[in-house]
């Protein structure tokens, strides 16, 4: 069964040589080449394929704006990043939208083609030297995150995201429209739910699992 691509990239030569390396394969199929981000958004609209190899840093919208939109959109396809560099934070972000492959533009060839593979039929792919934090440390934050988010209510979220501010309750109840009493109640009801005791262990806890 054939592989259906896209490819985007600001730069013709890399474009040229992604295509020529994927299309030689025989079950990899190229169906569309863009330098910009708007180009890449409108050939996934319009093609369909079965995955993306995107770089980050493009003219208009960038590779992350691209990757908000189809998470927007609720497009099915799978993403590989083709990218020269990647901070750790823009890797937390790409792995949070959907992303599970990571090629850096320096890496043998080869590479890129087994990770299209891995991460088509449905695996992760990470370089482990790419970055101090590996994947699954990536994905076991991301699911502590929803899980945190499933396990509070949405006021509660607001809430906990003053405290972390540094916010004390007098402040978080004008902020919110509620009284202190109030305030306190939500305060312990979210301490039994995270099983943390105190304002500080709330709001590390926070910064860690819901940035």
């Amino acid at each position: 069964m054939t592989t259906r691509i896209v490819v985007a990239d600001d730069h013709p030569v890399v474009l040229q040589g992604v295509n020529w390396l994927l299309e030689r394969e025989g079950d990899l199929e190229v169906v569309a080449r863009c330098q910009s981000g708007e180009e890449a958004l409108a050939a996934v609209r319009e093609h369909r394929p079965d995955l993306l190899v995107l770089d980050l840093n493009m003219p208009g919208l960038s590779g992350m704006d691209v990757l908000r939109g189809i998470a927007e959109e609720r497009l099915a396809l799978r993403v590989v990043l083709l990218t020269a560099d990647l901070r750790d934070d823009d890797l937390f972000e790409a792995v949070r939208l959907g992303v599970r492959g990571v090629i850096l533009k320096d890496m043998a060839p080869e590479l890129l083609v087994r990770c299209i593979r891995t991460v088509h039929a449905g695996g992760q792919w990470l370089e482990q030297h790419l970055t101090g934090w590996t994947l699954d440390r990536l994905l076991a934050r991301e699911s502590a995150k929803q899980q945190a988010t499933k396990t509070l209510t949405q006021r509660e979220i607001e809430l906990v995201r003053l405290v972390a501010e540094g916010l004390r309750n007098k402040e978080i109840a004008f902020r919110l429209g509620i009284t202190e009493g109030t305030v306190k109640i939500h305060l312990h009801r979210i301490y039994d739910k995270l099983q943390v005791t105190s304002r500080i262990e709330l709001a590390n806890y926070i910064r860690r699992q819901l940035g």
